[in-house]
């Protein structure tokens, strides 16, 4: 249901992507900006005067918003303060944040009100420029997107280390790492609320014609990898505790694996373009080395705490694997910031700080054999097998919030003026 149309332009008319989007903790693959909608003259006759207002009103202040702000939010900018003295991305959530209740007016019980205005977003890792489609849950959609990659954005500045007061190495604080860990919760809850009760609502005809920013497996890798970058904070922190185990410290490492595998088989065979979606790919992928690296370190040093020499030969196999996967790692990071927009990585700091001193360094100590004698396939045929743990950190329960109460005065006014008309006149 709903008209769908999709336009491509070459001279790149309103998806401006910048050259360089800086330092990258957390990758967010732009944001999808929305065009403006006349909705007096798709819902004039179907709505009151203030409602149709209102939705103008509430639609109009994000448009504007997400023009100005959306092509620069995406680059490294630790303050972003506005005329009002808040940060420009928690003004633009507040905004999505406040049209969402009074949007779901419009699909509310199946209404037909829904096909009536076509919404028009710019993509940013489809092929089509734009996307237009006359159904109101595709601009529900488009808001939750937004909503997550907004989230995302504030991670990645939080997660950007900073110069300490004491001059020494910048670092992120552990207030900082706390809080990253709830947005990155709060943006999955956002991305699996839009897979389990948004994309259901639309027909599969629809669901074909989304732009790739929206498909399914676009927004399952997204939500895996808020829900892996999450992880990989908790074991920095478990690195930094004197009361964290080796058993802690690796089950972390392996639940990061297994995030990051789910994102990359999500994303793999999207049409991802355009840049942004090239380099999606290139992040997932420098992500799950990093974490397969981090796993296998962990699972190495357990093993060789073994007094076999059937132990201390797997854990000298783990901690290869663990050496290949942080050099190809390595390789994965620099195709990664090379791809345009061109970025680049903060100071290390966190668990790849510490692995990155650590891994070769155990490795080398472990290691008696002559390392040349193995390449990069006989030290993956030989690695032991990673332990298999449950995933414990889950997306926020986000729900679609309650319809405006805006809308109760609207359907009665409706009613009212329904059963006022002479019977002669009703349709």
């Amino acid at each position: 249901m709903g008209c769908f149309l999709s336009t491509s332009k070459d001279t790149g008319g309103n998806r401006r992507r910048p050259g360089n989007i800086g330092e990258v903790s957390v990758y967010v693959p732009g944001l999808r900006i929305p065009k403006p909608v006349d909705f007096s003259q798709s819902l004039g006759d179907n709505l009151s005067k203030n409602m149709v207002e209102r939705l103008s009103a509430l639609r109009t202040r994000i448009v504007v918003m997400a023009a100005q702000e959306g092509p620069t939010i995406t680059r490294t900018r630790r303050k972003s303060a506005t005329q009002h003295g808040g940060s420009t991305l928690a003004d633009l959530h507040q905004a999505l944040e406040d049209y969402l209740p009074v949007l779901l007016g419009l699909v509310k019980d199946g209404s037909q009100l829904q096909y009536k205005v076509q919404f028009v977003w710019v993509n940013q890792e489809d092929e089509a420029e734009e996307t237009a489609i006359s159904n109101a849950w595709y601009e529900v959609l488009s808001v939750l997107h937004l909503m997550a990659m907004l989230s995302l954005s504030q991670a990645n500045l939080l997660l950007l280390p900073r110069t300490s007061a004491d001059g020494y190495q910048p670092k992120v604080s552990e207030e900082s790492r706390r809080a990253s860990v709830d947005i990155f919760l709060k943006a999955a809850g956002y991305l699996d609320c839009a897979v389990r009760h948004v994309l259901p609502q639309m027909s599969p005809e629809l669901r074909r014609e989304l732009p790739v920013d929206l498909a399914e497996g676009d927004l399952r890798a997204l939500c895996l990898q808020a829900l892996g970058q999450g992880v990989d904070i908790q074991l920095g922190m478990a690195i930094d505790s004197t009361k964290a185990t080796l058993a802690v410290k690796r089950r972390l490492a392996c639940e990061m694996v297994k995030y990051w595998q789910q994102a990359q088989d999500n994303i793999m065979n999207l049409p991802l373009a355009n840049g942004w979606g090239e380099k999606h790919k290139l992040f997932v992928k420098w992500k799950y080395f990093e974490a397969k690296a981090a796993a296998y370190y962990y699972h190495g040093l357990i093993l060789d705490e073994g007094n076999t020499e059937k132990f201390h030969g797997m854990a000298v196999a783990a901690l290869q694997a663990a050496d290949e996967y942080f050099k190809e790692s390595k390789k994965a990071c620099e195709a990664f910031n090379a791809a345009p927009p061109l970025s680049r990585n903060p100071p290390l700091w966190g668990t790849m700080k510490y692995l990155s001193e650590k891994i070769p360094k155990d490795t080398s100590s472990k290691v008696r054999i002559n390392r040349d004698l193995y390449s990069y396939e006989k030290i993956m045929e030989t690695a032991p097998t990673l332990p298999d743990f449950a995933l414990a950190l889950k997306p926020d329960e986000f729900q679609l919030p309650p319809v405006h109460p805006s809308w109760t005065d609207e359907n009665m006014n409706r009613g009212q003026a329904g059963a006022n008309q002479p019977k002669g006149d009703r349709g």
